[in-house]
Protein backbone atom coordinates (compact mmCIF):
# COMPACT_ATOMS: atom_id res chain seq x y z
CA UNK A 1 0.00 0.00 0.00
CA UNK A 2 2.46 2.63 -0.92
CA UNK A 3 0.98 6.58 -0.90
CA UNK A 4 2.73 9.45 -1.60
CA UNK A 5 1.38 13.10 -0.77
CA UNK A 6 1.72 15.71 -3.61
CA UNK A 7 1.63 19.53 -2.00
CA UNK A 8 2.78 22.96 -2.56
CA UNK A 9 3.99 26.14 -0.77
CA UNK A 10 0.73 28.03 -2.19
CA UNK A 11 -2.34 27.81 -4.44
CA UNK A 12 -2.13 27.78 -8.29
CA UNK A 13 1.84 26.14 -8.11
CA UNK A 14 0.72 23.48 -10.45
CA UNK A 15 0.43 20.39 -8.48
CA UNK A 16 -2.77 19.61 -10.56
CA UNK A 17 -1.01 19.22 -13.45
CA UNK A 18 1.20 17.59 -12.09
CA UNK A 19 -0.48 15.01 -9.75
CA UNK A 20 -2.79 14.45 -12.59
CA UNK A 21 0.11 13.87 -15.22
CA UNK A 22 1.77 11.38 -12.65
CA UNK A 23 -1.32 9.63 -12.20
CA UNK A 24 -2.07 9.18 -16.13
CA UNK A 25 2.17 8.22 -16.82
CA UNK A 26 1.82 5.59 -14.40
CA UNK A 27 -1.85 4.37 -15.33
CA UNK A 28 -0.05 4.01 -18.74
CA UNK A 29 2.33 1.88 -17.90
CA UNK A 30 0.02 -0.54 -15.94
CA UNK A 31 0.26 0.98 -12.32
CA UNK A 32 -2.86 1.29 -10.49
CA UNK A 33 -3.39 4.25 -9.01
CA UNK A 34 -6.07 5.36 -6.73
CA UNK A 35 -6.21 9.17 -6.34
CA UNK A 36 -7.40 11.15 -3.30
CA UNK A 37 -7.89 14.87 -3.22
CA UNK A 38 -7.80 17.18 0.21
CA UNK A 39 -11.02 19.44 1.32
CA UNK A 40 -14.25 19.58 -0.59
CA UNK A 41 -13.17 20.01 -3.97
CA UNK A 42 -14.90 18.34 -7.30
CA UNK A 43 -12.97 19.61 -10.34
CA UNK A 44 -9.53 18.60 -9.69
CA UNK A 45 -10.86 14.84 -8.20
CA UNK A 46 -12.52 15.23 -12.32
CA UNK A 47 -9.23 15.20 -14.09
CA UNK A 48 -7.45 12.79 -11.23
CA UNK A 49 -10.27 10.05 -12.23
CA UNK A 50 -9.69 10.61 -15.64
CA UNK A 51 -6.15 10.14 -15.67
CA UNK A 52 -6.06 7.06 -13.10
CA UNK A 53 -9.27 5.55 -14.80
CA UNK A 54 -11.00 5.24 -11.59
CA UNK A 55 -13.02 7.23 -8.86
CA UNK A 56 -11.19 9.85 -6.99
CA UNK A 57 -12.06 10.16 -3.21
CA UNK A 58 -12.31 13.83 -1.01
CA UNK A 59 -10.77 13.28 2.23
CA UNK A 60 -11.99 16.22 4.50
CA UNK A 61 -11.71 17.01 8.02
CA UNK A 62 -14.80 19.01 7.77
CA UNK A 63 -17.46 16.39 6.93
CA UNK A 64 -15.37 13.75 8.24
CA UNK A 65 -13.71 12.47 11.41
CA UNK A 66 -10.36 10.89 11.11
CA UNK A 67 -11.40 7.25 11.46
CA UNK A 68 -13.62 8.08 8.13
CA UNK A 69 -10.60 9.38 6.11
CA UNK A 70 -8.49 6.66 7.51
CA UNK A 71 -10.75 3.89 6.66
CA UNK A 72 -12.10 5.52 3.17
CA UNK A 73 -8.24 5.67 2.61
CA UNK A 74 -7.81 2.32 3.69
CA UNK A 75 -10.62 0.55 1.55
CA UNK A 76 -10.04 2.22 -1.76
CA UNK A 77 -5.97 1.66 -1.78
CA UNK A 78 -6.27 -1.59 -0.69
CA UNK A 79 -7.01 -2.79 -4.45
CA UNK A 80 -4.29 -0.45 -6.07
CA UNK A 81 -0.44 -0.16 -6.08
CA UNK A 82 -0.41 3.40 -5.08
CA UNK A 83 -2.22 6.15 -3.28
CA UNK A 84 -1.92 9.39 -4.05
CA UNK A 85 -3.20 12.57 -2.69
CA UNK A 86 -3.03 16.01 -3.86
CA UNK A 87 -3.27 18.54 -1.10
CA UNK A 88 -5.41 21.80 -1.72
CA UNK A 89 -3.52 25.02 -1.34
CA UNK A 90 -0.13 24.80 0.28
CA UNK A 91 1.11 22.70 3.00
CA UNK A 92 0.44 24.48 5.81
CA UNK A 93 -2.80 25.87 4.89
CA UNK A 94 -5.94 25.55 6.84
CA UNK A 95 -8.58 27.16 8.61
CA UNK A 96 -7.22 26.49 11.87
CA UNK A 97 -4.68 28.47 13.44
CA UNK A 98 -3.41 25.30 14.85
CA UNK A 99 -3.01 23.49 11.63
CA UNK A 100 -5.14 20.95 12.55
CA UNK A 101 -7.63 20.60 9.57
CA UNK A 102 -4.02 21.72 7.13
CA UNK A 103 -3.28 19.31 4.70
CA UNK A 104 0.42 18.66 6.95
CA UNK A 105 -2.24 17.18 9.37
CA UNK A 106 -3.95 14.93 6.72
CA UNK A 107 -0.24 13.90 5.59
CA UNK A 108 0.39 12.81 8.91
CA UNK A 109 -2.59 11.43 10.07
CA UNK A 110 -2.51 8.87 6.85
CA UNK A 111 1.59 9.02 7.31
CA UNK A 112 1.96 9.52 3.76
CA UNK A 113 5.91 11.13 2.27
CA UNK A 114 5.32 14.72 1.15
CA UNK A 115 6.66 15.84 -2.59
CA UNK A 116 6.46 19.53 -2.91
CA UNK A 117 5.35 21.04 -6.54
CA UNK A 118 7.08 24.52 -6.03
CA UNK A 119 6.24 27.02 -8.78
CA UNK A 120 9.79 28.43 -9.61
CA UNK A 121 8.55 31.55 -11.43
CA UNK A 122 11.14 34.32 -10.52
CA UNK A 123 13.27 32.42 -8.33
CA UNK A 124 16.70 30.76 -7.86
CA UNK A 125 18.77 30.00 -4.80
CA UNK A 126 15.61 31.53 -2.86
CA UNK A 127 14.03 28.09 -3.14
CA UNK A 128 16.38 27.00 -0.34
CA UNK A 129 15.15 29.24 2.67
CA UNK A 130 11.63 27.94 1.85
CA UNK A 131 12.49 24.20 1.65
CA UNK A 132 14.25 25.03 4.79
CA UNK A 133 11.33 26.80 6.48
CA UNK A 134 9.07 24.05 5.30
CA UNK A 135 11.47 20.82 7.25
CA UNK A 136 11.92 23.32 10.28
CA UNK A 137 7.89 24.67 10.78
CA UNK A 138 7.02 21.11 11.59
CA UNK A 139 9.84 18.10 11.97
CA UNK A 140 6.87 15.49 11.99
CA UNK A 141 6.43 16.02 8.14
CA UNK A 142 8.69 14.24 6.29
CA UNK A 143 9.25 16.36 2.85
CA UNK A 144 10.43 13.39 0.49
CA UNK A 145 11.30 15.23 -2.37
CA UNK A 146 10.49 18.85 -4.57
CA UNK A 147 8.99 18.72 -8.64
CA UNK A 148 10.53 22.06 -9.62
CA UNK A 149 7.45 22.97 -11.88
CA UNK A 150 7.63 26.12 -14.27
CA UNK A 151 10.97 26.09 -14.83
CA UNK A 152 12.29 28.41 -17.09
CA UNK A 153 14.70 26.47 -18.81
CA UNK A 154 18.17 24.57 -18.26
CA UNK A 155 20.40 27.50 -16.83
CA UNK A 156 17.20 28.08 -14.66
CA UNK A 157 16.84 24.69 -13.74
CA UNK A 158 20.69 24.54 -12.61
CA UNK A 159 20.66 27.19 -10.51
CA UNK A 160 17.36 25.80 -8.76
CA UNK A 161 19.15 22.18 -8.30
CA UNK A 162 22.38 23.14 -6.98
CA UNK A 163 20.79 25.58 -4.67
CA UNK A 164 18.12 22.72 -3.63
CA UNK A 165 21.07 20.19 -3.31
CA UNK A 166 23.82 22.59 -1.83
CA UNK A 167 21.18 23.68 1.46
CA UNK A 168 19.47 21.26 2.00
CA UNK A 169 18.69 16.96 2.25
CA UNK A 170 15.80 16.78 0.09
CA UNK A 171 16.24 15.07 -3.62
CA UNK A 172 14.47 17.02 -6.63
CA UNK A 173 12.47 14.41 -8.57
CA UNK A 174 12.08 16.55 -11.75
CA UNK A 175 12.13 19.89 -13.19
CA UNK A 176 8.88 20.91 -15.37
CA UNK A 177 9.52 23.66 -17.96
CA UNK A 178 6.51 26.17 -18.64
CA UNK A 179 4.41 25.30 -21.20
CA UNK A 180 0.61 26.25 -22.16
CA UNK A 181 -0.18 23.25 -23.77
CA UNK A 182 -0.33 21.22 -20.91
CA UNK A 183 -1.40 23.53 -18.33
CA UNK A 184 -4.73 23.02 -16.85
CA UNK A 185 -6.40 26.69 -17.09
CA UNK A 186 -8.09 28.40 -14.24
CA UNK A 187 -11.93 30.57 -14.64
CA UNK A 188 -14.96 31.66 -11.80
CA UNK A 189 -15.07 28.24 -10.20
CA UNK A 190 -11.49 27.20 -10.44
CA UNK A 191 -10.31 24.80 -13.21
CA UNK A 192 -12.14 24.11 -16.34
CA UNK A 193 -13.53 20.75 -16.08
CA UNK A 194 -12.18 17.96 -18.15
CA UNK A 195 -15.69 18.14 -20.73
CA UNK A 196 -14.69 21.76 -21.35
CA UNK A 197 -11.09 20.96 -23.04
CA UNK A 198 -10.99 20.25 -27.16
CA UNK A 199 -8.73 17.41 -28.11
CA UNK A 200 -8.73 16.07 -24.83
CA UNK A 201 -6.97 12.93 -24.93
CA UNK A 202 -4.66 14.57 -27.22
CA UNK A 203 -3.83 17.04 -24.24
CA UNK A 204 -3.49 14.36 -21.77
CA UNK A 205 -1.25 12.32 -23.80
CA UNK A 206 1.30 15.26 -24.03
CA UNK A 207 0.74 15.82 -20.21
CA UNK A 208 1.76 12.51 -19.46
CA UNK A 209 4.31 12.23 -22.02
CA UNK A 210 5.84 15.37 -20.42
CA UNK A 211 6.06 14.32 -16.98
CA UNK A 212 7.12 10.73 -17.96
CA UNK A 213 10.15 12.53 -19.13
CA UNK A 214 10.95 15.36 -16.65
CA UNK A 215 9.87 13.47 -13.23
CA UNK A 216 12.36 10.63 -11.97
CA UNK A 217 8.88 8.65 -11.16
CA UNK A 218 10.59 5.40 -10.43
CA UNK A 219 12.67 7.38 -7.26
CA UNK A 220 8.89 8.73 -6.22
CA UNK A 221 7.51 5.65 -6.43
CA UNK A 222 10.26 4.19 -4.00
CA UNK A 223 9.63 6.56 -1.67
CA UNK A 224 5.64 5.87 -1.59
CA UNK A 225 6.62 2.37 -0.46
CA UNK A 226 7.93 4.55 2.70
CA UNK A 227 4.03 5.80 3.79
CA UNK A 228 2.67 3.66 6.47
CA UNK A 229 0.60 0.48 6.00
CA UNK A 230 -3.00 0.17 6.39
CA UNK A 231 -5.76 -2.34 7.34
CA UNK A 232 -8.19 -2.44 5.33
CA UNK A 233 -11.64 -1.78 7.98
CA UNK A 234 -13.67 -4.56 9.01
CA UNK A 235 -16.74 -2.51 9.28
CA UNK A 236 -18.80 -4.58 6.47
CA UNK A 237 -19.09 -1.98 3.61
CA UNK A 238 -18.01 -2.67 -0.19
CA UNK A 239 -15.89 -0.44 -1.63
CA UNK A 240 -17.14 -1.33 -4.95
CA UNK A 241 -21.42 -1.32 -4.70
CA UNK A 242 -23.75 -3.36 -7.26
CA UNK A 243 -27.06 -3.23 -7.84
CA UNK A 244 -29.06 -6.22 -6.60
CA UNK A 245 -32.50 -7.11 -5.00
CA UNK A 246 -32.53 -4.81 -2.02
CA UNK A 247 -32.69 -1.83 -4.12
CA UNK A 248 -36.12 -0.67 -3.55
CA UNK A 249 -36.09 2.88 -4.95
CA UNK A 250 -35.44 4.96 -7.89
CA UNK A 251 -33.36 8.16 -8.25
CA UNK A 252 -32.80 10.10 -10.87
CA UNK A 253 -29.66 11.99 -11.43
CA UNK A 254 -28.45 14.75 -13.63
CA UNK A 255 -25.61 13.88 -14.79
CA UNK A 256 -23.70 15.60 -17.91
CA UNK A 257 -21.74 18.53 -18.72
CA UNK A 258 -23.92 21.32 -16.68
CA UNK A 259 -24.35 19.02 -13.68
CA UNK A 260 -21.10 17.22 -12.42
CA UNK A 261 -20.36 17.89 -8.63
CA UNK A 262 -21.03 14.64 -6.97
CA UNK A 263 -19.26 12.91 -4.57
CA UNK A 264 -18.48 8.70 -5.49
CA UNK A 265 -19.33 8.04 -1.69
CA UNK A 266 -22.01 9.78 -1.62
CA UNK A 267 -23.29 7.67 -4.87
CA UNK A 268 -22.57 4.43 -2.61
CA UNK A 269 -24.17 5.69 0.40
CA UNK A 270 -27.57 6.02 -1.86
CA UNK A 271 -26.99 2.70 -3.18
CA UNK A 272 -26.12 1.17 0.01
CA UNK A 273 -29.55 2.88 1.37
CA UNK A 274 -31.48 1.03 -1.21
CA UNK A 275 -31.21 3.33 -4.18
CA UNK A 276 -31.02 2.24 -7.77
CA UNK A 277 -29.21 5.55 -9.61
CA UNK A 278 -30.65 6.24 -13.00
CA UNK A 279 -28.49 8.73 -14.79
CA UNK A 280 -29.78 11.37 -17.45
CA UNK A 281 -28.93 14.06 -19.28
CA UNK A 282 -30.43 17.29 -19.07
CA UNK A 283 -29.11 19.01 -21.80
CA UNK A 284 -30.57 16.23 -23.86
CA UNK A 285 -32.90 13.98 -22.48
CA UNK A 286 -36.60 14.89 -23.47
CA UNK A 287 -37.92 13.62 -19.60
CA UNK A 288 -36.73 12.20 -16.71
CA UNK A 289 -36.33 8.44 -16.19
CA UNK A 290 -38.58 6.57 -14.32
CA UNK A 291 -37.70 7.05 -11.16
CA UNK A 292 -39.20 7.44 -7.13
CA UNK A 293 -37.23 11.12 -6.80
CA UNK A 294 -34.74 13.28 -8.16
CA UNK A 295 -31.34 15.00 -7.65
CA UNK A 296 -29.89 17.45 -9.30
CA UNK A 297 -25.76 18.23 -8.32
CA UNK A 298 -23.91 21.49 -8.69
CA UNK A 299 -22.23 22.54 -11.72
CA UNK A 300 -22.01 24.69 -14.04
CA UNK A 301 -25.87 25.77 -15.59
CA UNK A 302 -24.81 29.46 -16.35
CA UNK A 303 -22.20 28.42 -18.83
CA UNK A 304 -25.15 25.81 -20.29
CA UNK A 305 -27.96 27.98 -19.77
CA UNK A 306 -29.39 28.46 -23.09
CA UNK A 307 -28.93 24.78 -24.10
CA UNK A 308 -30.64 23.80 -20.37
CA UNK A 309 -33.15 26.44 -21.38
CA UNK A 310 -33.90 25.24 -24.82
CA UNK A 311 -34.40 21.67 -23.41
CA UNK A 312 -38.02 22.98 -22.96
CA UNK A 313 -39.80 19.16 -22.59
CA UNK A 314 -37.15 18.17 -19.82
CA UNK A 315 -38.20 21.72 -18.32
CA UNK A 316 -41.51 20.89 -18.31
CA UNK A 317 -41.69 16.99 -16.90
CA UNK A 318 -39.11 18.50 -14.22
CA UNK A 319 -41.25 20.69 -13.12
CA UNK A 320 -44.45 18.83 -13.39
CA UNK A 321 -43.27 16.24 -11.11
CA UNK A 322 -41.61 18.68 -8.38
CA UNK A 323 -45.37 19.69 -8.44
CA UNK A 324 -47.06 16.45 -8.25
CA UNK A 325 -45.39 15.42 -5.33
CA UNK A 326 -41.82 13.64 -6.49
CA UNK A 327 -39.10 13.97 -3.82
CA UNK A 328 -36.15 16.09 -5.02
CA UNK A 329 -33.25 17.39 -3.92
CA UNK A 330 -30.95 19.85 -5.40
CA UNK A 331 -27.23 21.33 -4.45
CA UNK A 332 -26.21 24.98 -6.00
CA UNK A 333 -26.44 24.50 -9.37
CA UNK A 334 -28.87 22.39 -9.15
CA UNK A 335 -31.39 25.09 -7.37
CA UNK A 336 -30.30 27.58 -9.76
CA UNK A 337 -31.87 25.37 -12.96
CA UNK A 338 -35.07 24.62 -10.82
CA UNK A 339 -35.41 28.01 -10.30
CA UNK A 340 -37.50 30.66 -12.84
CA UNK A 341 -34.86 32.11 -14.53
CA UNK A 342 -30.95 31.82 -14.92
CA UNK A 343 -29.12 35.39 -15.89
CA UNK A 344 -25.43 36.10 -16.38
CA UNK A 345 -23.74 38.11 -18.75
CA UNK A 346 -26.55 40.35 -19.03
CA UNK A 347 -28.63 37.42 -21.08
CA UNK A 348 -31.08 35.80 -19.13
CA UNK A 349 -33.12 32.33 -19.96
CA UNK A 350 -35.87 30.21 -18.51
CA UNK A 351 -35.39 27.16 -16.72
CA UNK A 352 -37.55 24.65 -14.72
CA UNK A 353 -39.58 26.89 -12.29
CA UNK A 354 -39.95 24.84 -9.31
CA UNK A 355 -38.37 26.91 -6.86
CA UNK A 356 -40.45 30.35 -7.32
CA UNK A 357 -37.17 32.51 -7.46
CA UNK A 358 -34.74 33.41 -9.67
CA UNK A 359 -30.80 33.07 -9.73
CA UNK A 360 -28.71 35.77 -11.00
CA UNK A 361 -24.88 35.11 -11.27
CA UNK A 362 -22.52 37.71 -9.73
CA UNK A 363 -19.30 39.19 -10.65
CA UNK A 364 -17.78 38.13 -7.07
CA UNK A 365 -18.26 35.00 -5.26
CA UNK A 366 -21.83 35.47 -2.88
CA UNK A 367 -20.94 32.41 -0.72
CA UNK A 368 -17.34 30.34 -0.03
CA UNK A 369 -15.95 28.16 2.05
CA UNK A 370 -16.87 25.90 4.95
CA UNK A 371 -21.00 26.33 6.08
CA UNK A 372 -22.37 25.01 9.54
CA UNK A 373 -26.34 24.02 9.08
CA UNK A 374 -28.69 23.47 11.93
CA UNK A 375 -32.12 21.44 10.36
CA UNK A 376 -35.07 23.15 11.15
CA UNK A 377 -38.33 21.72 12.04
CA UNK A 378 -39.83 22.25 8.27
CA UNK A 379 -36.84 19.84 7.24
CA UNK A 380 -39.17 17.42 4.95
CA UNK A 381 -37.00 14.28 5.85
CA UNK A 382 -36.63 14.34 9.34
CA UNK A 383 -38.82 11.39 9.70
CA UNK A 384 -39.37 10.56 13.59
CA UNK A 385 -36.77 13.41 14.80
CA UNK A 386 -36.91 16.61 15.43
CA UNK A 387 -34.53 19.47 14.73
CA UNK A 388 -33.10 19.42 18.01
CA UNK A 389 -32.42 15.83 17.21
CA UNK A 390 -30.26 16.61 14.35
CA UNK A 391 -26.84 18.05 15.47
CA UNK A 392 -25.35 21.01 13.54
CA UNK A 393 -24.67 19.42 9.75
CA UNK A 394 -20.78 20.35 8.12
CA UNK A 395 -21.36 21.84 4.44
CA UNK A 396 -19.42 23.58 1.85
CA UNK A 397 -20.33 26.25 -0.38
CA UNK A 398 -18.99 28.34 -3.31
CA UNK A 399 -20.99 30.24 -5.39
CA UNK A 400 -21.30 33.48 -7.70
CA UNK A 401 -25.29 33.45 -7.51
CA UNK A 402 -27.94 34.63 -5.71
CA UNK A 403 -31.82 33.95 -5.72
CA UNK A 404 -33.94 37.02 -6.12
CA UNK A 405 -37.94 37.43 -6.35
CA UNK A 406 -38.64 34.65 -3.33
CA UNK A 407 -41.86 34.84 -1.69
CA UNK A 408 -41.83 35.78 1.78
CA UNK A 409 -43.28 32.92 3.16
CA UNK A 410 -40.65 30.79 1.72
CA UNK A 411 -39.79 27.44 4.06
CA UNK A 412 -36.38 26.44 4.88
CA UNK A 413 -34.79 23.40 5.91
CA UNK A 414 -31.58 24.81 7.55
CA UNK A 415 -30.63 28.00 9.83
CA UNK A 416 -27.15 28.63 8.38
CA UNK A 417 -24.78 28.99 11.72
CA UNK A 418 -21.72 29.58 9.45
CA UNK A 419 -21.41 31.04 5.49
CA UNK A 420 -24.05 32.44 3.50
CA UNK A 421 -26.58 29.94 1.87
CA UNK A 422 -29.89 31.67 0.54
CA UNK A 423 -29.44 34.81 2.57
CA UNK A 424 -27.09 34.61 4.94
CA UNK A 425 -29.64 33.34 7.54
CA UNK A 426 -30.91 30.13 6.04
CA UNK A 427 -30.63 27.39 3.18
CA UNK A 428 -32.78 24.65 1.61
CA UNK A 429 -35.51 26.28 0.10
CA UNK A 430 -38.90 24.02 0.75
CA UNK A 431 -41.24 23.78 -1.52
CA UNK A 432 -43.40 20.72 -1.55
CA UNK A 433 -41.09 17.94 -1.45
CA UNK A 434 -38.40 19.71 -3.10
CA UNK A 435 -35.64 21.07 -0.85
CA UNK A 436 -33.20 22.95 -2.70
CA UNK A 437 -30.08 24.92 -1.48
CA UNK A 438 -26.53 26.43 -1.74
CA UNK A 439 -24.56 24.34 0.63
CA UNK A 440 -23.03 20.93 -0.75
CA UNK A 441 -23.71 18.13 1.69
CA UNK A 442 -21.35 14.99 2.18
CA UNK A 443 -22.13 11.51 3.56
CA UNK A 444 -20.77 11.23 6.70
CA UNK A 445 -20.85 10.01 10.39
CA UNK A 446 -22.69 13.55 11.30
CA UNK A 447 -24.67 13.71 8.02
CA UNK A 448 -26.45 10.86 7.14
CA UNK A 449 -28.18 12.55 4.26
CA UNK A 450 -28.29 10.35 1.57
CA UNK A 451 -29.89 7.42 4.24
CA UNK A 452 -32.51 10.69 5.44
CA UNK A 453 -33.14 10.84 1.48
CA UNK A 454 -33.99 7.91 0.47
CA UNK A 455 -36.14 6.93 3.50
CA UNK A 456 -37.97 10.10 2.20
CA UNK A 457 -38.00 8.83 -1.06
CA UNK A 458 -39.05 5.67 -0.01
CA UNK A 459 -41.89 7.09 2.35
CA UNK A 460 -43.90 8.46 -0.54
CA UNK A 461 -43.38 5.68 -2.82
CA UNK A 462 -44.86 3.27 -0.43
CA UNK A 463 -47.75 5.49 0.34
CA UNK A 464 -48.36 6.24 -3.12
CA UNK A 465 -48.52 9.70 -2.23
CA UNK A 466 -46.39 10.74 -6.05
CA UNK A 467 -48.07 11.20 -8.86
CA UNK A 468 -45.68 10.77 -11.38
CA UNK A 469 -46.95 11.87 -15.27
Amino acid sequence: MAHIFIAAAHKSSGKTTISVGLAGALTRRGTIVQSFKKGPDYIDPMWLARASKRPCYNLDFNTMNHGEITGLFAREISGADLGLIESNKGLFDGVDLEGSDSNAALAKLLGSPVVLVIDTTGTTRGIAPLLRGYQIFDPEIEIAGVILNKVGGPRHEGKLRAAVEHYTDIPVLGAVGRNDEISINERHLGLTTPNEIAELEQRLAGLYDTIASSVNIDQMLEIAQQGRPFSVPTDGRNPAPHLDSTLDVKIAIARDSAFTYYYPDDFEALRRAGAELVFFDALSDSQLPDADGLFIGGGFPETHMQALSANVSLRHDIRNKIENGMPAYAECGGLMYLCKSLSWNGETFDMVGAVDGDAIMCERPQGRGYSRLKATDDHPWLVGKTSTDVESVPAHEFHFARIENLPDATRYAFQILRGQGVDGKSDGIIQGNLLAGFCHMRNSATNRWADDFVEFVRRFKKAGLVNSQ
